[in-house]
């Protein structure tokens, strides 16, 4: 892949939401090898963002941002104001991932997460339209901040809009605009595309990163995803990004709902978290 590959751990996997205090996950990240932590914004308000920097640093740790957009935050509604909520929202994650220094923000910017069902045609292609339109106007708000918006497909359960690297490809065609990029998680993945190599393929020199998990979640490893696909696919695009472990705990009962996780998927998330990052040191390298 060219250079060395950088490992991450979303802090989700361990806590939600993130805040000031979950700085004091760091440590422990840091010690288990990992070389960039993913902070998930769910409220901004929540973060110091000089505390949080001064501690990234402290541990020698590389931050990666992402976000979600709630039922109130929809940039396919027919309602101005939920997308008005949308940038608003942005503006303040974006203000904080500039004073932390990423270049890019991630997520499945272009509607709500959970927003699936089957529209009329009609429907369908009025909220493609405003989707355009308004990532439109959110990549000009990046833009402002010296950012790139890394946009990813969801499975179909979370999302009617964009499921494949086809979709998202589609979906940056139609917006035209040099920042918007792409960000693949395995999960989603292994659950949508035909063909994990040709999906990243597909998304090509805009892949700015990667998630992994596994099919059900679990640790990497443990289930069916093809990751020998997955290695060729990254070796294929010259990806240069870092690989980030995404999955979630059960402990959190308002996190769990979200994403239907109603199981230990390991011993202890400590536990999720070491093996995983075993497996892609020993698969990725």
């Amino acid at each position: 892949m060219g250079q060395k590959m950088k490992y991450g751990v979303s802090t989700w996997l361990w806590q939600s939401p993130f805040t000031t205090e979950s700085i004091a996950l760091f440590p422990k990240i840091r010690s288990m090898g990992f070389d960039v932590v993913e902070i998930p914004v769910e409220d901004p308000a929540l973060i110091n963002v000089e505390v949080v920097k001064k501690a990234l640093d402290d541990n020698g740790l590389e931050p990666t941002l992402c976000i979600v957009f709630g039922d109130d935050k929809d940039l396919t509604s027919n309602d101005a104001s939920k997308y008005q909520n949308c940038f608003m929202h942005a503006e303040k994650c974006f203000l904080l991932a500039a004073h932390l220094g990423v270049n890019f923000v991630a997520g499945p910017l272009y509607a709500a997460v959970g927003k699936a069902r089957l529209a009329p045609a009609a429907e369908k292609k009025a909220e493609w339209g405003r989707a355009v339109s308004n990532l439109r106007t959110l990549s000009g708000i990046a833009k402002n901040h010296g950012l790139d918006i890394a946009l990813e497909p969801l499975n179909r359960f979370e999302s009617d809009l964009i499921n494949t690297a086809d979709d998202v490809v589609r979906l940056l065609d139609d917006i035209n605009e040099e920042n918007m990029k792409i960000i693949l998680d395995g999960f989603h993945m292994t659950i949508e595309e035909q063909d994990i190599r040709k999906a990243i393929n597909t998304a090509g020199d805009r892949l700015v990163h990667v998630q992994v998990s596994e099919n059900h979640r679990g640790i990497p490893g443990t289930g069916l995803t093809p990751w020998e696909d997955f290695v060729k696919g990254l070796q294929d695009v010259k990806y240069q990004g870092a690989l980030v472990i995404e999955s979630f705990t059960p402990e959190i009962p308002e996190l769990a709902a979200a994403v239907n996780i109603w199981k230990k998927l390991a011993t202890t998330q400590d536990a999720f978290a070491e093996e995983g990052l075993k497996f892609l040191r020993n698969t990725f390298k």
